[in-house]
């Protein structure tokens, strides 16, 4: 009997699991909502939302942890400087799931919506250059 022990297995041994959820959090984190089964977004939010209590706390200890969930220097400084300040006024719920009304095709499985209560700037690939200002145009009469 189950009585008691908490968590979905998936369908998969604990290690599948593990990678699993991580690779969401991380393809969460990269666009801020992804589309995946019910089961698999109800267990993400027991991943994604430690990670941005994390961000909350803004220090070596916590980028150490979230670099151990996500093994990616770039993601965890997009966590700690994009979605850490704008969660910082608030008491827990950063993400929301949202049941799609239509089941995955093929095996006709529920599929849900997970994604950021709120949503970062988004970044563009050219942030660090200046847009090019105009030309001055020449109005003197020669």
């Amino acid at each position: 009997m189950r009585h008691r022990k908490s968590g979905r297995k998936l369908g998969r041994n604990p290690a599948h699991r593990k990678a699993l959820l991580r690779n969401l959090a991380k393809a969460l984190i990269i666009s801020s909502r992804i589309t995946t089964t019910e089961a698999k977004a109800k267990d993400l939010r027991g991943v994604v939302e430690p990670l941005i209590t994390l961000a909350l706390k803004n220090d070596l200890h916590a980028r150490r942890q979230a670099y151990r969930v996500l093994g990616d220097h770039r993601l965890v400084q997009r966590l700690f400087d994009d979605f850490g300040p704008l969660f910082n006024a608030g008491g827990g719920g950063y993400t929301r799931v949202v049941k799609l009304p239509v089941p995955r095709r093929g095996d006709a499985a529920p599929l849900a919506l997970i994604e950021f209560t709120r949503k970062p700037a988004v970044i563009s690939l050219s942030e660090g250059k200046k847009p090019a200002a105009p030309a001055a145009e020449d109005t003197s009469e020669s």
